[in-house]
């Protein structure tokens, strides 16, 4: 069997002309892009005064930033006396999308809270992030080792060597059919009763569960009974939402 490693080599890198651009600001540039539209076009149906709205996504904005980062240290806290370097560098280039859906998400709340602003805006956001945390994925796949994002070592026929001789999960394929699965159990999930904001609460909890399961096949560092830190920072949340599950979950007619 011809495995996809076989086929490419990472980076895979993109040509325009004689411009060559690298898979992970490709596909990231496309993923900002389209999700951006996608909420633009939900926006214009929402109830919410677009002054308010605005105010929304730019505490979400912030928050997501800041967010982002704060996980990524986190995330690799081993690195802190041993290669500062290596940790320099991922603070300043590194992201990780729990800790830019979290820090969004308290953003979010915060500036709620400032405008006042009572009834949930997240539904609006939640095709958006889907089809733009996809996207992305697939560059952070063509980027290969660097990006940090792949699976542990495994023989199973769809591993991939994503160059350092190791055939490992490739965890970003996983994460989007995950992706693709959860539109149509959005779609199913539309057709019963629900709150605004159900649908939110929805993705939110099932990304959620998706990523904390996993990570237990991702190489990071687990220190704290054997999960990492984006693990703790979905079951923190997970937990937080647990009053939600059944309203969330509930397929009741309308």
């Amino acid at each position: 069997m011809i495995q996809v490693s076989q086929l490419l080599t990472f980076p895979v890198y993109f040509w325009l002309g004689s411009l060559r651009i690298h898979p992970h600001i490709l596909f990231e540039s496309l993923a900002y892009a389209i999700a951006f539209r996608l909420l633009l076009c939900n926006i214009r149906k929402d109830a919410i005064a677009p002054r308010q709205r605005s105010s929304v996504m730019v505490g979400g904005m912030l928050g997501a930033l800041i967010g982002a980062k704060v996980l990524v240290a986190l995330q690799h806290l081993d690195l802190v006396g041993q290669n500062l370097q290596e940790l320099a560098l991922l603070l300043l280039q590194g992201k990780t999308v729990i800790g830019a859906l979290l820090g969004g998400l308290i953003g979010v709340e915060i500036t709620k809270k400032i405008i006042g602003v009572r009834q949930s805006t997240g539904d609006v956001f939640v095709y958006p992030l889907i089809i733009g945390t996809a996207i992305g994925r697939i560059g952070c796949f063509l980027t290969g080792l660097s990006d940090r994002t792949y699976g542990i070592a495994t023989t199973l026929p769809w591993s991939v060597d994503f160059g350092d001789g190791i055939s490992r999960h490739p965890t970003q394929l996983y994460e989007i059919l995950f992706f693709i699965c959860l539109i149509f159990l959005l779609n199913f999930r539309r057709r019963y009763q629900y709150r605004n904001g159900d649908l939110f609460k929805f993705y939110l909890i099932s990304y959620l569960s998706f990523r904390f399961f996993i990570d237990f096949i991702k190489p990071d560092f687990h220190p704290l009974l054997g999960l990492s830190a984006i693990q703790i920072a979905c079951l923190c949340t997970i937990i937080y939402y647990l009053p939600s599950i059944p309203q969330v979950f509930q397929m009741r007619d309308t």
